[in-house]
């Protein structure tokens, strides 16, 4: 509720008065109203009652609105710019939207602007991470939030003064300064908020409304419903508050905009003067009706007036004293609790928009004549009725200039006024004019108000790249172009012109429906005295003007004047001396004198001169000195644009040159694109110089042109040039008989007419355009002339591989370049929108008009551009205006701002991915010049191909072209290609029926050649796989190695075409034919049409014209081959990234070779294209003949010499994985697998054998047999090479009979059970070890076995007997047998075996003891007693972290303990202090496999009972017996409630957990117990829900309980969830726990269950997360020292020291050294002792630690040398004492009673030396 010096600024507070006073107070206050003169005394009276009030909350009570209207009382008043103050909350809604701001119109015609800043906290800090943070992740930019003409409520938040001393409003909608008198508790349901989006979540949004202990959520279907498009943080949105729980902190939102725009506000949800919000809509009624306005009462206690803007207009005279009207709150002023009321029906209307533009179009800037005063309102304006009817308000201060005393009356006698439109009010739904004389009388108010020709003075507004920007008033602003701004070309405009600065300037010409200007600051126009031509008619002939040069041609200058109108002076007319290149003598933007000699206004021509007024203008610059060498590549940069093209100079020399318009692209319809992007100042970069001479030099763009200089492709001069050359050059010039063709170095050829195209052609003007690119092939030279001609015709000039593919690469990159650069220049929120949009991009669309030939569609993201779809590509829709629908991006044409889409459902389904070298059938969608866009078959695919895919191709007839829904045929090249904006890369071709067309139009053309003719010919080209040779009608033909000569005749490792010379002439014979198109077999593709192209041989033997030759299908010849035969072939192609090769055997048939078929040597794998050259003839075994429809068909071969795998043979493997239980997998040549045997490794057996081998190596290896197609194979040296080979020191058993009793024999550990110790002898052999066999000491369990002994551990062993029947070896693996020290280390302290006990058994039955002794057992020992699967090594650490001991039978034979031991928790052991450990009936290092279901458990149980009780049948009992088995049921009974009672009883079942949890729900060890109970039954999901059950109900204050439990569910996730699953329990965890302990044990679950990987990737996140913390630094230090990283460990050492505060500095290196002696190299940690030690001498603590260490690790030498020094240390006498006390204990346990009696002498010195002091 407000304070009372809220309500009274003027006054103190009022004592609280009783009801009756109040209501006495409320009539004084009514009858207030009637009075004519108001007293101070009773405004602060008014204000009393009204606070009181609020107090008592008495709603109908006294009037606080209305209190403090008295004055409005008499005459209400519009708000005035002066009445607003910081606070005021407003309506408004938005004019214009910006990157940054919103304009937004306020109520009585003010105008307000809404800073980004001002939106609400979550979109402040959204932006700020945007800023500080690289990505550029998607935000919601304000165009997006706000649009034009949207309502909102907003509140002032600062009064700005601006540049020109007028008051700015700057608002804010921020919910927590609009809201900011709303309180928690004051939330009523039913009330309409406005917030601000805080978060999108899952099923809804959290909406920020001010308040900071509450949170409102809208759910996402209260939405959907009304608005389909998702909410975005920031935006304002208008909700009603469904539901207020939890005293305000939870508030559930509705957001049907009907319901919040139309529910009327009640009083009984507790609005007051404080917290009343615009746009609420209320139930008032008519107080008082006066002449400027209405006073209401609404929501019982409050008044507010409503001015004459905002009433209705239709109704104004009929409102009468108590009616009862709906009015919507505009604004609320809290200082004097002003309330403002709208009854305008637009506001008062559902939905939150109003119509932001006049319905009669825009008037501002007229004006208007004959206008009628209807009313004069005294303290807000007056209103005038225009000629058209409407009204029009004038603000009081536009009554009058301003400088002006008022006169109301006078104005309002006059009959008639002129004014000048200012604004349109929005809010107001009206026009605001002035009646000034000095804004009236402005010369120019609108752009229709200027002429050309006009000297305006105007005010420096901005500086851009292409101009200057000028204000000739706030209206009005016009461009200076670049080349405008001075009479010469300005380098540094910034340094001449400055913000601000007043100029004259005179208008170019004016265009007022586009409201754009253009002026001129040429001093020269400026100042023109001479007559103007603004049109046709003003040129007579005889008449002389200025005018400015615009373009300079060859045949003369285009001279232009004012209005476009423009003019040609020819050459003849330039000067009076001749001129030869006017651009010498003349510049574009030159000022002069121009005289009219001939003028034709109805033609809009006219011829001009110069002659008069170039007296003293001759060609200054001096010739630019040619330096630069055709071919080169440079940069340059614009100086000028002519028509024809660029004037550049080349950087950095700064040489003019000139590039031609047609030389910017080899695609002709990019070339004037390009030219209208590039402004004068721009860079262009990967120009050559095409042609030098002595007038200029010429440079060209052309990609294609600038290959050939840069390939060498290209005659330098006319004696380079020889006949069959191939040539990339340009249409010069095209004739009636032929076209001339331009080369590089200025060479030019003529094509004639007949050798332009392979089809007949009429007119030469159809075929090409001048300036294309084109390939030309020279046929005839004229040496005596120096002329040469070339052909066109695409049969013979063939293009480069993949030129088809670059070619539109790069004229896509031109359109990008062209595209970008327009909206930079533009700086458009649409270009940029319209750049970032690809083809084949979805996008949400607004169906505006339908029509026959298509329909066009509306977007809120691309307003203002021309979204269209043609009728093929809306078929099947039915389109309503304003229906949404997804449509796909087709092309965008920049220019027009024009985006063409389709709505065919085809395009909008999933995107089906491609496989290159997949062929498809292609569908032209759209055509954009010289570009197709083309969707593939059904996959949803779009791309973008060329419209001709040769550079020469010519269309006879629009009938030849390219049209959308023509049918190609397309082969992918690439799936995704980057250059393409992600679209795939295809060639294509026409579909069949054309191009068969052609190619018999071809044959018949050519002489055609059949299969078997014989040809002549000259070699063009020998490549190492195929020979190309011209034949004599000029086409071509092709030799395969195959074909060159005899197979008899061709040496293994020559190179058959390197016999054949380019130039010679050869004879022959077509033995078929071959698709040019196929990029797999030639090295050129005609991409158009598939043309037949022969297949020659040069075999002698087949050039025998007598001898038929036989057409032999590919399939029969594949099928000719059998596997293991050897064949001749000749080395193709190499794949680097396989290592693999291809070779070919003759033109139809390739065959694969394999690297493990290739090499024999495992040396060679690393370059094995080294060992085979292309061309190579070599000979191949056949090891496969793939059956597959390929083309060519496919061998696999062999080049090894043998072609599949035998017993007994060496081959060469590639090891694939490495299993510690398998041994080494490796994959074989022709497609085989094998495994290595740990015994198979090496003859000499060794400690980790494995070790040394990694992925991926190559190992020549041993096949010694096979089995299910998976062979053994063996890599002892004396299997390899059994010549060199030494005797083994660890033979190779196959088979059980070459094994002796009593024998010797070394072996690996496979594993330890209960029966004992399982020993890999060989790969076939596993001996076992009992367990009294395998140790001398009393083991009670395998399990403490299986920790010392690892898999692979290699140990000596004595062979006792073998069974040879059932294949059985029982080993020893005593010392006294072997003569190697125990298994087991003497530290462990057990007990020797006793002598005489030889089973098993009898060790298991003296283990089984009464109930007390196995608990104090259980207790004793830390080593799980009895667990059904093999427990790894200490060292292997894989365990889970959460310890669960539980007994279970051993074996099916063994007899059942008792059931009532109770097995107590195990102390937790001093070396794992962090580990949870959990007495239960389940451990968590068990596999899911040796788990036994619960149903399975009991079963045993009931069978090993019948077994005690010996099977005896029921007797009948006595009745002492029955008594005393009653006694016994009742003492059972007794005895089981006080097990229920006992807290520290294993539950059995779930409901005893349940009960258990009742009444401990924090304990997490309970919890833990029942998450095992559950994994013991091997249900995993349910121990899942028990962790999440856990930590809902465990208090969120005991944080130790929760995080163990976390720790148990990570440990849950490890062993049986997925990577996934383990990461989503993590992230929880982080969010609930304190992340460095969560961190802290998911690292050491890691390290347990050996993923090294993961392990140490979270350590590395761990030091930078954590960096000040100590423990982080050690605990990954140990953990890479555990690792075995010794050098890893001391780099962390070093980070950690520049990390961690200097004063640890000293705690950490001796924390890291003591690490290095219990993992690490302990002379590496002396090291470090030593150092600290010597900086830090007195730090005791660290030598007592040291010498620990020392003790535990070092000799006794260098122990005593320690303690020499230490003692000899200067500290205190009290603590060499306690060192000398420690040296004499040391020498005790481990000297001499010579290094004792040393000690003592040594301490009698130490006293003598310090006296007193010492003895003491």
């Amino acid at each position: 509720m407000a304070s009372a010096e809220e309500d009274f600024p003027r006054g103190g507070t009022a004592k609280k008065p009783t009801e009756s006073k109040i209501v006495v107070q409320r009539t004084e206050v009514d009858n207030l109203f009637q009075q004519s003169k108001e007293k101070t005394e009773t405004k602060k009276r008014k204000g009393a009652s009204k606070d009181d009030d609020k107090k008592f909350k008495k709603p109908k009570t006294g009037k606080g609105g209305a209190l403090t209207l008295n004055t409005a009382a008499k005459c209400v008043e519009i708000l005035h710019m002066k009445n607003v103050k910081e606070g005021t909350l407003m309506l408004g809604c938005v004019k214009e939207v910006t990157d940054f701001e919103v304009t937004v119109g306020l109520p009585c015609g003010m105008q307000g602007f809404l800073s980004i800043k001002n939106i609400c906290d979550s979109y402040t800090k959204l932006l700020s991470e945007q800023l500080e943070s690289a990505d550029t992740e998607e935000y919601c930019s304000l165009p997006l939030l706000f649009y034009p003409g949207m309502v909102f409520r907003c509140v002032v938040a600062k009064l700005d003064v601006s540049k020109g001393g007028s008051l700015s409003i700057q608002l804010s909608v921020n919910p927590k300064v609009v809201n900011k008198a709303l309180t928690s508790s004051s939330l009523k349901a039913g009330m309409a908020l406005s917030g601000c989006v805080d978060s999108v979540e899952d099923h809804g949004y959290i909406i920020d409304i001010g308040l900071s202990g509450s949170k409102a959520f809208l759910p996402r279907t209260a939405v959907r419903n009304n608005n389909p498009e998702e909410l975005k943080v920031g935006q304002n949105v208008v909700c009603q508050v469904e539901e207020v729980k939890n005293d305000g902190r939870v508030v559930r939102l509705s957001a049907s905009p009907p319901a919040a725009a139309q529910a009327c506000a009640e009083s009984e949800q507790g609005w007051n003067l404080s917290n009343l919000q615009p746009g609420l809509l209320v139930k008032a009624t008519i107080k008082k009706v006066t002449k400027h306005g209405l006073i209401l009462d609404f929501l019982s206690s409050f008044s507010g007036q409503v001015d004459f803007l905002h009433m209705e207009p239709e109704q104004r005279s009929s409102y009468t004293e108590g009616a009862e009207v709906r009015a919507c709150v505009l604004y609320v002023e809290p200082s004097t609790k002003l309330v403002g009321l709208s009854l305008r029906s637009y506001l008062l209307q559902p939905g939150s928009r109003v119509d932001p533009a006049p319905a009669g179009g825009d008037r501002i800037g007229e004006v208007v004549h004959n206008c009628k005063m209807t009313t004069m309102h005294h303290m807000s304006g007056a209103l005038l009725e225009l000629p058209d009817q409407t009204l029009a308000f004038v603000h009081r201060n536009h009554l009058k200039e301003s400088t002006e005393t008022s006169n109301e009356n006078r104005v309002l006698a006059m009959s008639e006024h002129t004014c000048r439109i200012l604004d349109f009010s929005a809010m107001d739904q009206i026009h605001f004019v002035s009646l000034r004389k000095s804004v009236i009388n402005k010369p120019f108010y609108r752009y229709h108000d200027l002429k050309a020709g006009q000297v305006v003075e105007g005010t420096v507004s901005v500086l851009l790249n292409h101009g200057m920007v000028v204000h000739l008033s706030d209206h009005i602003k016009g461009l200076v172009p670049r080349t405008h701004l001075s009479d010469i070309v300005l380098k540094n405009p910034e340094k001449k012109y400055i913000e601000g600065m007043k100029i004259k300037c005179r208008v170019l010409s004016v265009d007022p429906e586009n409201k754009k200007l253009y002026l001129s600051r040429k001093k020269a126009l400026v100042d023109s005295s001479l007559p103007l031509f603004l049109s046709y008619s003003d040129a007579r002939p005889g008449r002389v003007s200025h005018g400015y040069i615009v373009c300079i041609k060859d045949f003369g200058c285009i001279f232009r004047f004012y209005n476009n109108v423009k003019g040609l002076v020819p050459l003849s007319e330039l000067s009076s001396e001749p001129v030869i290149n006017p651009e010498e003598l003349f510049y574009v933007g030159q000022v002069l004198k121009a005289k009219v000699l001939r003028c034709d206004p109805d033609q809009a021509k006219m011829v001009l001169s110069f002659k008069a007024a170039m007296e003293g203008d001759a060609a200054q610059a001096a010739k630019p000195e040619f330096d630069c060498e055709v071919g080169k590549r440079l940069e340059a940069k614009v100086l000028k644009k002519l028509i024809s093209g660029l004037e550049v100079s080349i950087l950095p020399e700064e040489i003019r040159a000139v590039l031609p318009t047609m030389h910017l692209s080899d695609h002709m319809s990019n070339c004037p694109l390009l030219w209208e992007s590039l402004q004068e100042g721009d860079n262009i970069s990967n120009l050559i110089c095409v042609n030098k001479n002595k007038q200029n030099v010429t440079l060209t763009k052309k990609p294609t042109v600038r290959w050939s200089l840069e390939e060498g492709v290209v005659a330098k001069d006319f004696s380079e040039i020889s006949v069959g050359m191939q040539l990339v050059g340009w249409i010069k010039n095209i004739m009636s008989y032929g076209v001339f063709v331009e080369f590089p170095y200025g060479l030019v050829g003529l094509a004639p007419k007949s050798a332009m195209t392979d089809k007949f052609l009429s007119d030469t003007a159809n075929a090409f355009q001048p300036g294309q690119t084109v390939i030309a092939k020279v046929t005839n030279l004229d040496e005596e002339k120096q002329r040469f001609l070339v052909t066109l015709k695409m049969s013979e000039a063939i293009s480069p591989e993949g030129n088809a593919q670059t070619r539109l690469i790069n004229g896509l990159q031109e359109r990008r370049a062209v595209a970008e650069m327009l909206a930079m220049r533009e700086n458009s929120d649409l270009h940029q929108q319209l750049v970032a949009l690809p083809v084949g991009q979805k996008l949400k669309l607004t169906v505006d008009v339908v029509k026959d030939s298509g329909a066009n569609f509306k977007s809120d993201e691309l307003s203002g551009a021309t979204i269209t779809a043609s009728k093929h590509h809306v078929m099947g829709c039915k389109l309503d205006p304003g229906q949404k629908v997804t449509a796909v991006v087709l092309c965008v044409d920049i220019l027009s701002t024009c985006v063409h889409v389709s709505l065919l459902s085809k395009f909008l389904a999933k995107k089906k991915s491609l496989d290159e070298g997949t062929k498809y059938t292609g569908l032209l969608q759209h055509i954009d010049k010289d570009f197709a866009v083309m969707s593939l078959g059904d996959t949803a695919q779009l791309t973008v191909i060329q419209t001709s895919n040769h550079l020469n191709e010519v269309f006879m007839s629009e009938s030849d072209r390219l049209k959308a829904g023509m049918i190609l045929a397309v082969e992918v090249i690439e799936a995704s290609c980057a250059e393409l904006q992600g679209l795939p890369l295809v060639s294509w071709s026409r579909v069949a029926p054309y191009r068969n067309r052609t190619i018999s139009e071809n044959q018949e053309s050519s002489t055609g050649h059949r299969f078997g003719d014989i040809v002549q010919g000259k070699v063009r080209t020998v490549k190492p796989t195929s020979i190309l040779i011209t034949l004599e009608d000029g086409s071509t033909g092709s030799v395969h190695v195959s074909e060159v000569m005899e197979v008899t005749d061709v040496c293994l490792g020559t190179f058959p075409t390197s016999t054949v010379k380019v130039g010679s002439t050869v004879t022959a014979r077509v033995i078929g034919g071959r698709e040019v198109s196929s990029h797999r077999f030639l090295p050129f593709s005609h991409p158009r049409f598939r043309y037949n192209l022969p297949e020659l041989t040069l075999i002698p033997s087949k050039l025998d014209k007598s001898k038929d030759l036989k057409e032999v299908p590919a399939t029969d010849k594949l099928n000719s081959y059998k596997v293991g035969e050897e064949i001749a072939c000749f080395v193709s192609k190499f794949h680097p990234e396989k290592k693999s090769f291809e070779v070919t055997i003759d033109p139809s048939i390739t065959g694969t070779v394999e690297l493990l078929a290739t090499i024999t040597e495992p040396k060679d794998a690393s370059r094995p294209d080294k060992l085979y050259k292309l061309g190579q003839a070599v000979r191949a075994k056949v090891v496969e003949v793939v059956e597959v429809s390929s083309k060519p068909q496919r061998l696999v071969m062999s080049l090894t010499g043998i072609h599949k795998l035998e017993v007994g043979s060496v081959s060469l493997g590639i090891v694939t994985g490495i299993q510690p239980r398998v041994g080494l997998l490796l994959k074989l040549p022709f497609g085989g697998v094998g495994a290595v045997a740990v015994t198979d490794v090496a003859d000499a057996y060794k400690q980790n054998p494995l070790d040394g081998f990694s992925n991926d190596q190559l190992l020549r290896c041993f096949l010694l047999g096979v089995e299910n197609d998976k062979w053994q194979l063996s890599l002892r040296s004396s299997r390899l090479n059994p010549q060199q080979a030494k005797p083994a020191k660890d033979p190779e058993f196959l088979s059980i009979d070459e094994l002796q009793e009593g024998q010797i024999i070394r072996g690996y550990v496979k594993s330890v059970g209960a029966q004992g110790v399982y020993i890999r002898l060989s790969a076939s052999i596993t001996g076992t070890a009992p367990l009294q066999q395998s140790t001398k000491y009393s083991v009670s369990n395998h399990k403490l076995l299986s920790q010392h002994l690892t898999t692979n551990m290699l140990l000596t062993t004595k062979i006792i007997s073998i069974d040879r029947e059932e294949e059985l070896v029982h080993l020893s693996l005593l010392p006294e047998d072997t003569g190697k020290p125990d298994v087991l280390p003497e530290s462990l302290g057990l007990p020797l075996r006793p002598i005489g006990e030889k089973t098993i058994q009898d060790t298991k039955k003296k283990n089984k003891r009464a109930a007390s002794e196995s608990e104090q057992k259980a207790a004793e020992s830390s080593v799980p007693k009895k667990k059904k699967k093999t427990k790894k090594a200490k060292t292997d650490g894989n365990d889970s972290g959460v310890e669960v001991y539980f007994r279970e039978e051993e074996d099916k034979e063994e007899e059942e303990e008792p059931t009532s031991v109770s097995v107590k928790p195990v102390t937790p052991s001093s070396a794992a202090p962090s580990r949870l450990q959990v007495a239960a009936g389940f451990c968590w290092d068990v596999g899911l496999s040796s788990l036994k279901p619960a149903s399975a458990a009991q079963d045993d149980d009931s069978s090993d009972g019948e077994e005690q009780d010996g099977g005896s049948k029921p007797q009948k009992k006595s009745r002492h017996e029955v008594e005393q088995e009653k006694k016994a049921a009742e003492k059972a009974l007794v005895q089981r409630e006080s097990q229920l009672m006992d807290p520290s009883l294993r539950p059995q079942d779930a409901a005893a957990f349940e009960r258990l949890l009742l009444a401990s729900p924090n304990s997490s060890l309970l919890w833990l117990q029942y998450m095992a109970h559950h994994l013991q039954a091997t249900q995993i999901e349910q121990a899942r829900a028990v962790a999440e059950r856990a930590l809902k109900t465990i208090s969120f204050r005991e944080e130790q309980e929760k995080l163990n439990v976390w720790v148990a569910l990570l440990n849950l996730e490890n062993m049986y969830g997925t990577e996934e699953s383990l990461k989503k329990v993590f992230e929880r965890a982080l969010q609930f726990c304190e992340p460095m302990p969560v961190y802290q044990q998911l690292a050491d679950i890691y390290a347990k269950s050996d993923k090294t990987k993961e392990a140490e990737g979270l350590y590395k996140t761990m030091v930078k997360r954590f960096r000040q913390n100590k423990a982080v630094w050690l605990s990954y230090g140990t953990f890479l020292l555990q690792q075995g990283q010794s050098d890893a460990a001391s780099a962390l050492l070093q980070r950690a020291l520049t990390s961690l505060p200097s004063k640890e500095s000293v705690d950490v290196i001796a924390k890291f050294a003591q690490l290095e002696f219990r993992y690490g190299d302990s002379e590496k940690g002396r090291t470090m002792f030593d150092k600290v030690l010597t900086s830090y001498p007195k730090r005791t603590d660290l030598w007592s630690v040291f010498i620990d260490l020392m003790v535990k690790h070092g000799s006794q030498k260098e122990v005593r040398a320690l303690f020499d020094r230490v003692i000899h240390l200067s500290v205190s006498v009290k603590k060499i004492k306690f060192f000398f006390k420690r040296y004499l204990e040391y020498e005790k346990k481990h000297g001499t009673p010579q290094s004792i009696q040393a000690v003592k002498e040594k301490a009698m010195e130490f006293v003598e030396a310090k006296g007193t002091e010492a003895a003491e």
